[in-house]
């Protein structure tokens, strides 16, 4: 009996390390959850921390393009406000042009009569100048189309002349003036456009 005993307490005593082994790597494995348990909040903190980052980000520049759109708006509305004030007179200003060229052309069949016409010279004159200064008043200005380059924006070709004197595609002749509203066109200029001379050809 005494020696069942004894060899009984020879095997606790070779299965004690094997067990003392087994509650450290329970505890081990214990402290690293518990270990993971504290960093998981953590973590997720800093997670939601940098997605909060991220949306104020969005936001940020939402904010930026919505300011700059507002802004865009804003000039446009005030440049078409101005442009609604500058040339709300354009169609009052293209009848007044006519009367004008009426003027200048009675100026014209005066100064080619052989008659003393000199008093309703002058008077025609004064009335054009003082016509033409009501006119710049309200931002309207002749086209100098003469001896310019033809220009499909300022003037509308009636025909083409042959010029050796002047270079192609040159306004020789102006049937009627042309006027701009500031820097909108009112009506185009009337003009003959050179073009170089024929040249004959031996067969």
């Amino acid at each position: 009996m005494a020696k069942k005993s004894k060899k009984q307490d020879v095997t606790d005593l070779k299965t004690a390390p094997e067990a003392s082994e087994e509650v450290t790597e329970d505890a081990a494995e214990e402290v690293e959850v518990e270990t993971e348990a504290e960093i998981d909040p953590l973590t997720a903190l800093q997670n939601e921390v940098e997605a909060m980052r991220t949306e104020a980000g969005k936001n940020w520049d939402l904010y930026l393009r919505e300011r700059a759109d507002l802004e865009n708006a804003r000039k446009r509305n005030q440049r078409d406000k101005e442009d609604a004030i500058r040339f709300a007179n354009d169609r009052l200003l293209k009848e007044m042009v006519p009367v004008l060229d009426n003027l200048e052309r009675a100026i014209e069949h005066a100064a080619q009569e052989e008659a003393d016409n000199q008093g309703l010279l002058e008077g025609v004159n004064m009335t054009i100048t003082q016509f033409r200064k009501a006119l710049e008043d309200f931002g309207v200005k002749a086209i100098n189309a003469i001896g310019t380059d033809f220009d499909p924006n300022l003037h509308q070709a009636m025909g083409q002349i042959e010029s050796a004197e002047q270079a192609p595609n040159t306004v020789v002749t102006e049937f009627q003036k042309g006027y701009l509203l500031h820097d909108r066109l009112l009506r185009p200029s009337l003009v003959m456009v050179a073009k170089a001379p024929e040249t004959d050809t031996e067969d």
